[in-house]
């Protein structure tokens, strides 16, 4: 089927070509005529290029189209197919010279100057854009939007007298139109003659008032010299006209915005959000806007409706659901933001961004088997993703399937992020796992890795810490680790209990007992392993009475360690 495709297509241009080649004879090369053998073969090898191109080896397309230019040097097909070649590879300056060339050779070619305008528009060479689209009009003076960008141009490059008169040549040509009224009252403004813009606007909507056009571009003069409450008086006009227009509505919102009427503002955007024909988009940019005023509880209360009414004019829109889920985030809410997020991924499963945020919401909210399943449903569509391997592989760590939890935690690593953060946490977790493992060499590993990233990870620092002083190695470094963690992190009372173990395992009973009541003080009464710690550091400082009270309380509150039961039966302290 392709071959037969490029076949036809390629005899057409034979066509064509032969037919030019009839008219206008031999092509002439600087102190060279084109033999007739010279060009059958350049046509065999042109043709070949093409139709390398239609099978889309460009490499071998390309040598061909140079073949043609090495025997005639002036083809100018050929050098628009190289210049084109060069454009895609965003080779602007190599394709600018070979279509250049090619206008030189066949400046009657509209496609060749069309295409040198493209050129000098990515690159932005407005003064040359100039002059190629005089060439264009040239070569076809009915199309009106060579006229338009002349036009552009000049006023792109501040010439506006040469605007006016673009702009007064396509009127008498092409007939007056709205876009051509706007244009000029763009130059006028720009000139500083808002007034004579002012008046030919109120002219226009005194003669077509249903036209809300005109009321929002006067408006916008009016906005432009300071005057918003001129700027909100003609838009009212507008409403009694349209009601329900949202772009009304929302000049109405800014100009209010402006004058700090932010009630008044409000009521605007509310009326704007309900139109479910404005764009999704714009609304979403709008909720974003009030954002880094989150700290006004006004501001987050106005994001919030704004955002849940979003959701009920458009309630196909993964989007609408997925900013709403944000806000609710920012506002703490965290159950109803990931019903939120779950609802946008039922519409759309292909936004990364919200499968992070509800595996992130899920694991701090410490709801870890909906992570694990959430988790893997995220990794079948984005099985890339290092962050949702962490996430992952912290709810199976904290439900205990520490092997599984390995296995999520070394493929998060395995992708190599950048991110720095997320090493140091995929480390973080890995000591914790290895180390319900008893894999205590690679557990101290990833500990230190984890500090390498971040030596003031206090998280890492405590754990790591604790787990030393349970297996009483290297006790020194791990009350150097702990004091450290402590310094970190006041006043809490995990923290304070490792640090108190870890001095009552370095023997320093009397500053393991001050900082084992600094926990219990900081809210770790109700935790049966720091009670029974304060058990044990009173029962080596002589105190046998207090420290069995404490390990009676310290099994009302939970199980305990393994030795508990026996340190209350023995009345005494158990290693």
């Amino acid at each position: 089927m392709i071959k037969k495709l490029a076949l036809t297509f390629i005899l057409a241009i034979s066509s064509m070509i032969a037919n030019a080649q009839k008219n206008q004879g031999p092509v002439i090369v600087v102190g060279k005529v084109l033999s007739q053998r010279d060009s059958l073969q350049v046509r065999e090898i042109y043709f070949e290029g093409l139709h390398q191109k239609l099978m889309e080896n460009y490499p071998q397309a390309a040598l061909s189209f140079q073949k043609v230019l090495e025997i005639d040097a002036a083809n100018d097909a050929a050098m628009y197919e190289l210049a084109n070649m060069s454009f895609a590879q965003n080779k602007q300056t190599e394709a600018e010279q070979l279509i250049r060339n090619a206008v030189t050779v066949n400046p009657d070619n509209e496609w060749y100057w069309s295409f040198l305008a493209g050129v000098y528009k990515k690159t932005n060479n407005i003064s040359e854009l100039v002059l190629v689209l005089d060439e264009l009009i040239r070569l076809a003076p009915e199309k009106e939007e060579y006229y338009y960008d002349r036009a552009n141009s000049f006023m792109i490059l501040k010439k506006t007298d040469q605007a006016i008169s673009a702009y007064d040549e396509i009127e008498a040509r092409f007939g007056p139109s709205e876009d051509l009224s706007s244009a000029k009252q763009r130059i006028l403004m720009r000139q500083g003659k808002s007034d004579i813009v002012e008046q030919e606007l109120e002219k226009q909507i005194k003669d077509k008032p249903e036209d809300i056009r005109n009321y929002l571009y006067l408006s916008e003069v009016y906005t432009k010299a300071g005057d918003r409450d001129k700027a909100v008086g003609i838009l009212n006009k507008a409403k009694a006209v349209e009601p329900a227009n949202a772009l009304i509505r929302l000049a109405l919102a800014d100009n209010y915005k402006a004058l700090k009427r932010f009630d008044d503002s409000f009521i605007e955007l509310k009326v704007a959000f309900a139109d479910p024909n404005l764009n999704v988009d714009e609304k979403v940019r709008i909720v974003l806007s009030f954002f880094p005023m989150f700290a006004d509880f006004k501001a987050r209360a106005y994001a919030s409706e704004l955002a849940s009414i979003m959701t009920k004019t458009h309630p196909d829109e993964a989007k609408a659901f997925a900013i709403y889920g944000d806000v609710l985030f920012q506002e703490k809410k965290y159950k109803e933001a990931r019903d939120s997020y779950k609802t946008a991924l039922k519409l759309n499963d292909q936004i990364y961004q919200i499968w992070e945020q509800l595996l992130r919401i899920e694991v701090s909210q410490g709801d870890f088997q909906q992570a694990i399943v959430d988790g893997e449903e995220s990794l079948t569509v984005f099985p890339n993703q290092a962050e949702l391997y962490l996430y992952t592989g912290i709810a199976y760590s904290q439900t205990r399937k520490h092997d599984k939890a390995v296995s999520y935690l070394k493929n998060a690593l395995d992708l190599e992020t950048e991110d720095e953060e997320v090493r140091a946490q995929i480390f973080s977790t890995l000591g914790d796992s290895y180390n319900a493992l008893k894999r205590f060499k690679e557990s101290d590993q990833s500990y230190e890795k984890a500090l390498e990233i971040n030596p003031d990870n206090s998280y890492v620092l405590n754990n790591y810490a604790y787990y030393l002083s349970l297996r009483g190695e290297n006790l020194d470094k791990a009350e150097k680790m702990s004091k450290r963690a402590v310094a970190l992190n006041p006043d809490n009372s995990a923290s304070e209990d490792t640090y108190a173990w870890v001095l009552f395992k370095l023997k320093k009973y009397p500053e393991a007992r001050t900082w084992i009541e600094k926990a219990l003080r900081n809210g770790a009464t109700n935790s049966s392993t720091q009670v029974e710690h304060y058990g044990d550091i009173l029962f080596l400082l002589g105190e046998k009475d207090l420290a069995l009270q404490q390990w009676l309380k310290a099994r009302e509150l939970g199980t305990g360690s393994e030795n508990l039961n026996k340190k209350i039966d023995e009345k005494k302290y158990v290693e």
